[in-house]
């Protein structure tokens, strides 16, 4: 990992280093590290506390999180992490007294195709765990063998291509969708992008080409060119793969923006969970400079200097909001901004700054070398190009499908051999889910529009567990900022836990569609606001799973939001946090 520079924006990343060394951040490590960027030790704690990698506790030498996405556990991993805390004699997210191992769960590691899968000290993987192997890891924490150490394959992290289109298929020789784009000159370029209608693909779908525009509009002398692949929606692997076997692409379409908008910056944002994957990108960017594709004089043109960094997330799903990461790339908790002014104004260090998804860049480097008409005659009308999708869960061929958009669901269902499937996922929890009367319908803009995730569940899941499963995702992940989204999450949780334990009534149901009323009308941004998606698609789907569950009906008080508020924050511990936290720069 590079040094990064002893500056405040730098924070994030310091704490990673330091951690990396210490095992944890103890206090007078922070407070040293305060002192040294001129810092308070309130923020600094503030920052470190906000993210799920970094700890200010003990937690042993060896950190062992298993992925609880649905389908991991759908494979077994709650009674393998179960297995291995009783072959080590530890209590699941309590270090073991003699300081070596804690085993916790975390929300999601992005292998979901090859599950279930854990992280070790935040950057091993282990992918698809078993009993023998479970029992042949407490073996060697036993005997104090180092991860470096355990066998290799157990980390092999396969990339599973299933249905190869124009991204996943169609390689170039690095530099030669760049040099499309030289030959065309900037404006020209970014009307190519713009005629080529591609949208956004890491959710929202604002029109890449308009993004770009704007940015390129903007009063400043410099400009920031930023690649989001804090791929955290449960379900969604899609990212992973483009980084390992199309880092070039991806490097060059944001090399392509940075030429289109003026940008002589950028910043690779990568999920901490895919720590594995920076030593790779290193390389990738250094063999890139080398061959004069990035840094001073790109390709032999005068003044066009443009270079890329990577930071690394530090576990926060909320930021893959863009606002959000910027923050965090600046040295803050991942807190996201009240928006206007938006990024494309006022970004990254107050630069004007485009983010934009790994699979955006990817496809804009396609766009630049065959042209916007070209990927425009893909898919619909208002769904231009191809979409990489991350199919998992109840199917037999797991793994990265790419469809031109406008490709019907009960289509991906066969190619993925999917049997007797009762529901999908589309778009992570934060998504839609679909039964079977809608598998005829499209994955679109205009019908139904993912970030890139398909979980499949078969007629033995119960839809109730799995809306639950990701009341508890949003829960853990909400950033505590606003109380709607704070407190609103972790009412639902408990609501949902309420009637999992049969203790539930009508009125439960009552208070959850309350509740969801509640945060999708006053949160502070969308993960609030989506937080209710599952729980609202599957009551109305999936009735019965709910029914199931209730009581015989009886007599209970009306829903009293202000009491349920101030039992939740009772319980949680999360009050409002404006007494400890500091401003943002803002």
């Amino acid at each position: 990992m590079p040094a990064f520079p002893r500056h405040p924006n730098s924070l994030v990343q310091l704490l990673r280093e330091a951690q990396a060394e210490q095992g944890w951040l103890p206090r007078p490590l922070l407070a040293a590290l305060a002192r040294e960027l001129g810092l308070t030790l309130a923020h600094v704690e503030g920052v470190a506390s906000f993210y799920r990698f970094l700890h200010l506790q003990p937690v042993g030498r060896l950190r062992i999180l298993f992925s609880d996405n649905i389908t991991d556990r759908m494979l077994g991993s709650e009674a393998l992490m179960a297995d291995l805390c009783a072959r080590l004699g530890v209590q699941p997210g309590v270090m073991r007294a003699d300081g070596r191992v804690s085993v916790a769960a975390a929300s999601c590691t992005g292998l979901g195709d090859q599950g279930p899968a854990l992280l070790v000290n935040h950057h091993q993987v282990v992918t698809r765990l078993d009993a023998e192997r479970v029992a042949r890891i407490a073996e060697l924490v036993a005997a104090e063998v180092p991860p470096a150490q355990w066998p290799a394959e157990w980390s092999a992290v396969a990339d599973n291509v299933r249905r190869a289109d124009v991204l996943l298929a169609g390689g170039f020789a690095p530099g030669e969708a760049l040099a499309a784009a030289l030959a065309r000159g900037p404006e020209a370029t970014l009307a190519e992008v713009q005629g080529s209608r591609l949208r956004g693909r890491g959710g929202a779908g604002f029109a890449t080409g308009t993004k770009w525009e704007l940015c390129r509009k903007a009063a400043s002398a410099q400009r920031v060119v930023v690649c989001n692949a804090d791929e955290g929606e449960p379900g969604t692997f899609k990212d992973r793969v483009l980084l390992t076997r199309h880092a070039d692409a991806v490097f060059e379409g944001m090399t392509i923006a940075a030429f289109a908008i003026g940008a002589t910056r950028g910043l690779v944002y990568l999920r901490g969970e895919y720590r594995y994957l920076l030593e790779p990108l290193e390389a990738v960017l250094q063999r890139r400079r080398e061959a004069k594709l990035l840094g001073a004089g790109i390709a032999g043109r005068p003044g066009f200097d443009f270079d890329i960094g990577i930071h690394l997330g530090a576990g926060a799903y909320v930021c893959g909001e863009e606002s959000a990461l910027i923050e965090s790339l600046e040295g803050h908790r991942g807190t996201p901004r009240i928006r206007p002014p938006f990024p494309v104004e006022h970004g990254y260090l107050g630069l004007p700054t485009s983010v934009n998804n790994v699979e955006t860049f990817c496809a804009a480097a396609h766009i630049a070398l065959h042209g916007g008409a070209w990927w425009a005659g893909i898919g619909t009308a208002k769904s231009t190009g191809t979409k990489i999708h991350s199919i998992s869960g109840d199917c037999e061929r797991p793994g990265l499908y790419e469809y031109p958009l406008g490709t019907r669901v009960e289509t991906m269902l066969i190619d993925c051999g999917a049997r007797d499937t009762q529901a999908v996922q589309v778009g992570g929890p934060s998504g839609t889910c679909l039964s079977v009367s809608e598998f005829g319908r499209r994955i679109a803009f205009e019908d139904v529009p993912t970030a890139g995730a398909l979980m499949v569940f078969d007629r033995s899941r119960d839809m109730f567990e799995v809306a639950r499963n990701f009341a508890h995702f949003f829960a853990h992940e909400s950033c505590g900022f606003c109380t709607p989204c704070r407190v609103g999450t972790a009412l639902v949780a408990r609501r949902m836990d309420k009637l999992a334990a049969g203790r539930g009534s009508r009125h439960d149901v009552d208070v959850l569609y309350e509740l969801d009323k509640l945060m999708h009308g006053a949160t502070h941004c969308g993960l609030g606001a989506a937080a209710c998606n599952p729980l609202r698609d599957t009551i109305a789907k999936f009735r019965p799973a709910y029914e199931r569950r209730l009581k015989s009906l009886h007599f209970e008080p009306a829903f009293d939001l202000d009491a349920e508020l101030s039992e939740a924050r009772a319980a949680t511990g999360r009050d409002d946090p404006a007494a400890h936290l500091e401003p943002t720069h803002e």
